[in-house]
């Protein structure tokens, strides 16, 4: 299955695991692909390095796990949208990065992009939905 993985999934599982992080591992098992962007990892980036000012007992791990997602992620360079499909334009670059992609799923928590789910074949699951998928289809 091919993911975007939305920074409100990827950052927390870096830093605080949970079901976040069971995406994580997904990935990192091979369960999932994920497909990134340049700007989509920059974000990654620049959330990484606000929590970890926050959280000074942060390590270098979070940012080892970045440079492994970023050395094995597909990377496309997105196609604009001809429409504007979410209210926060913000949230454009992780549909953009799935339709050139062909990303399956979009995984996120944002209402935003919860509301779209299904734009032109692209499902949005939050991290429970996704977990509870995979665990499906491996049974």
């Amino acid at each position: 299955m091919r993911t975007v993985n939305d920074t409100n999934v990827l950052v927390p599982a870096i830093f605080f695991g949970g079901v976040p992080g069971r995406v994580l591992a997904a990935w990192r098992d091979g369960r999932v692909s994920v497909v990134l962007s340049p700007e989509i990892l920059e974000e990654y980036q620049r959330a990484g390095n606000e929590i970890a000012l926050r959280h000074p007992g942060a390590d270098e791990a979070p940012h080892a796990v970045l440079r492994v997602i970023a050395r094995d992620a597909e990377f496309v360079v997105p196609t604009a949208l001809d429409v504007v499909v979410t209210d926060d334009p913000d949230d454009e670059k992780f549909l953009a990065c799935a339709q050139t992609g062909h990303a399956e799923v979009i995984v996120s928590g944002d209402k935003h992009l919860l509301r779209v789910s299904g734009w032109r074949g692209v499902r949005v699951l939050t991290p429970r939905q996704l977990d509870a998928e995979l665990k499906e289809r491996a049974r």
